[in-house]
């Protein structure tokens, strides 16, 4: 399909674009925080650390997912496809010889790395959400695995469905999760509106300029705030440019902003809250809706990386980089939202693999950024021969853009190779 939908076309586009693409981004708030100051490498929760760790949370969502990925490499598709197996392709097209094989085995190790992201997603995701009922009453810790579990062979069993009709279905669900992180996210603010001096970059600064080396560990929990940046840039092509760029402006970013501020608010105000930040935003009553509902949206978030996969398997049968396996195209008017029945079952068995290795979203986010980074530092890479082979930019603006962007990259990626 073209990259840009149809006027007319966009409004169903775009709600169906939020049950796809933005699910694994937008379930982060359950467990990004948590891991920040209560993970492998501790934060203390004093005023200075949670002022500096949201304003590195903002500025992240700033630059990495609205400015890098929304705005500049969704440009870079290939016949309306994206994800570094299109963005690859792109960079090919201008390029011979050794620098040919070079941007080829950058394409493949970091769709190899796009698959680490797709088994690990949906495991922390469905975790973090059903460990709610922890919080609720702890009696129920025994049933977390048991419940993951159930809901995992679940949500693969529904694939068969293609992405279409998943979107129609999982959309509206969407819309009430980012409602409902706006409201809890706002009601907390109002009660701590000092949370909102975060937005200046300075604090930022000086909570890595007074601990350098716990603001770097640091690093490698705030990256969870951006994970699905690269399963946003891959499911493009079932949905088209315009719809995933109106659902992050309009709904999305302000819906995550006014939550990850919200569980700021309430760590200002409660630093003990830091036991589960998120859950803690509600009044007791909201608790198990708040479960019910967590576990429909990591459902959903699960979703993201599912479709990535299936597109970059499809793109890397039709230009040779794997196997040739069945293909069913679920749609007569939207040619990318297809349906990888072995692939499907491949991920489901190594979820499951996953959930009963780590058994905690806690322990999964200490292993969690590794592939997710390492495939935004390839992209960026990928990107820098696109707009200087295929774009005409100068070698100067494209330089400074692209290592602007891979600085970035590559200071969350080393922060999460402590966790190897």
């Amino acid at each position: 399909m073209n990259s840009s939908a149809p006027e007319k076309k966009l409004a169903p586009l775009t709600l169906a674009a939020l049950g796809i693409v933005y699910g694994d981004i937008g379930t982060s708030p359950l467990y990004a925080l948590k891991e920040v100051f209560a993970g492998a490498h501790p934060v203390a929760v004093t005023p200075e650390n949670v002022l500096g760790v949201l304003s590195l949370v903002f500025w992240s969502l700033l630059i990495v997912v609205s400015i890098k990925y929304v705005a500049f490499i969704m440009r870079a598709d290939n016949r309306g496809e994206g994800g570094i197996i299109a963005l690859m392709a792109l960079a090919l097209r201008k390029t011979e010889g050794h620098q040919q094989a070079w941007i080829m085995l950058a394409g493949i190790v970091g769709a190899a790395l796009f698959y680490g992201d797709g088994v690990i997603t949906p495991a922390i995701s469905v975790l973090s959400a059903v460990e709610g009922l922890e919080i609720a009453t702890p009696a129920l810790k025994a049933y977390v695995i048991p419940l993951t579990i159930g809901v995992l062979i679940a949500l693969f069993s529904f694939q068969r469905k293609g992405t279409g009709g998943i979107g129609a279905l999982f959309g509206p669900v969407m819309c009430l999760w980012f409602g409902t992180l706006a409201v809890l996210g706002v009601v907390n603010i109002l009660e701590q509106p000092s949370v909102l001096k975060s937005f200046n970059p300075f604090y930022a600064y000086a909570f890595l300029a007074s601990n350098p080396w716990l603001g770097f560990l640091a690093l490698g929990g705030v990256v969870l705030v951006v994970t699905g940046t690269e399963a946003l840039y891959a499911d493009m092509g079932h949905f088209g440019r315009k719809p995933v760029q109106f659902a992050w402006f309009a709904l999305v970013l302000p819906a995550l902003l006014l939550n990850y501020f919200g569980q700021g608010a309430l760590l200002l105000h409660d630093p003990a809250a830091i036991q589960n930040p998120f859950y803690l935003l509600a009044p007791n009553w909201a608790l198990y809706p708040l479960v019910a509902l967590s576990t429909a949206a990591t459902v959903i978030a699960s979703q993201a990386v599912i479709s990535g996969a299936f597109s970059i398997t499809s793109q890397a049968i039709q230009l040779g980089y794997a196997p040739r396996m069945e293909i069913q195209h679920t749609s007569d008017k939207e040619i990318g939202q297809i349906y990888l029945p072995a692939i499907n079952w491949l991920l489901l068995f190594s979820v499951i693999a996953l959930v009963l290795g780590f058994r905690s979203s806690t322990n999964l986010g200490a292993a969690y950024g590794i592939a997710v980074t390492g495939t935004m530092a390839i992209t960026s890479l990928l990107a820098f021969v696109v707009v200087r082979k295929l774009w005409g930019w100068n070698v100067w603006t494209s330089g400074l853009l692209i290592g602007f962007f891979l600085v970035i990259d590559l200071a969350f990626f080393a922060a999460n190779a402590i966790k190897i």
